[in-house]
């Protein structure tokens, strides 16, 4: 059987510490857990390969031995006080006497290397380990879209996943994409393991008259040529409903106000808000009447 590089497997360096090792393993294990890939040959065959490699990488003394022997473990010298120390009855025991591993030895097969077999003990096996691990369920991903002015106060919603129904608090002040954690409620822990979490993506629909930026919105407000000339009122959209503001005679096209506190409010604090700002926008009247058309040349000539 060829050589396995047990660093390699874990996607370790030799200078990784215990820890790493230890961290690595967990990851990997859980990926490729046969319990969560059933069907996959390949998946299984790696995680034979990941409980090798830890079993030796995280023993200080088998990592040791490990590390002396590298790529020389076939060499029949090499081991052969591993098999005596494994076989207590003396003589050839392993089926294969003193002979080179690329010979007729019997070291249990399977997908485990002759090295681990020979140094360790043949009697390690996949479904030992897999039985005594606990591994945390998957995580898994939602996304739920609200519109904006619901996003502005704290409501709950009720979602389901997978055929669960969930019932969730959505804080007022909400970011778009921001996400929500819901601890214990993605896939079902592995051998007694803790439930995986589930992450709700909150997406905010765009709305038909606010424009949000952080926590200040923005909106046009479309006033006619006569009230922006002479002055006057309009009426102004807020999330807290409609509010009267004056126009100032001779208003500007692109002209901007604000309104202080009347954006969105900071996320969890219904009571604490951003500015609405609102840019006026002049509409020139068309579709004129004779009349009409008369004052206002009237009008142009008086002003030169």
């Amino acid at each position: 059987m060829a050589y396995i590089d047990y660093y390699k497997i874990l996607g370790v360096d030799k200078s990784a510490t215990q820890d790493d090792i230890k961290k690595a393993y967990r990851k990997l294990a859980r990926k490729y857990h046969p319990d969560l890939n059933p069907d996959d040959k390949e998946a299984n065959k790696m995680f034979q390969q990941i409980n090798e490699a830890n079993e030796a990488l995280s023993d200080p003394e088998k990592r040791k031995k490990y590390d002396e022997y590298g790529e020389n473990w076939k060499h029949a010298d090499q081991y052969d006080q591993a098999k005596q120390s494994r076989n207590p009855f003396g003589g050839g025991g392993f089926g294969g006497g003193s002979g080179s591993a690329g010979g007729g030895s019997n070291f249990g097969g399977g997908d485990f290397s002759d090295f681990f077999e020979s140094m360790f003990g043949g009697g390690f096996g996949g479904s030992r380990q897999r039985g005594s691990s606990r591994f945390k369920g998957q995580d898994m991903q939602a996304e739920l879209q609200i519109p904006l002015r619901e996003a502005a106060k704290t409501h709950k919603k009720t979602i389901t996943i997978n055929g669960k129904s969930l019932r969730i608090t959505i804080p007022a002040g909400i970011a778009h994409a921001q996400v929500i954690k819901l601890k214990g409620q993605g896939g079902a822990g592995v051998n007694g393991g803790p439930d995986g979490d589930l992450f709700i993506t909150i997406s905010i629909a765009e709305d038909p008259i606010f424009k949000r930026l952080n926590n200040d919105l923005y909106l046009n407000k479309e006033i006619d040529l006569y009230t922006a000339v002479l002055g006057g009122e309009v009426t102004i959209d807020t999330l807290d409903g409609k509010v009267k503001l004056k126009v100032a005679a001779g208003t500007q096209n692109g002209t901007k106000i604000r309104l202080k506190g009347k954006g969105f409010p900071h996320y969890k604090k219904e009571d604490v808000a951003g500015d609405l700002f609102i840019t006026y926008t002049i509409k020139i009247p068309t579709a004129l009447t004779e009349a009409q058309i008369k004052l206002f040349t009237e009008l142009k000539e008086l002003t030169k």
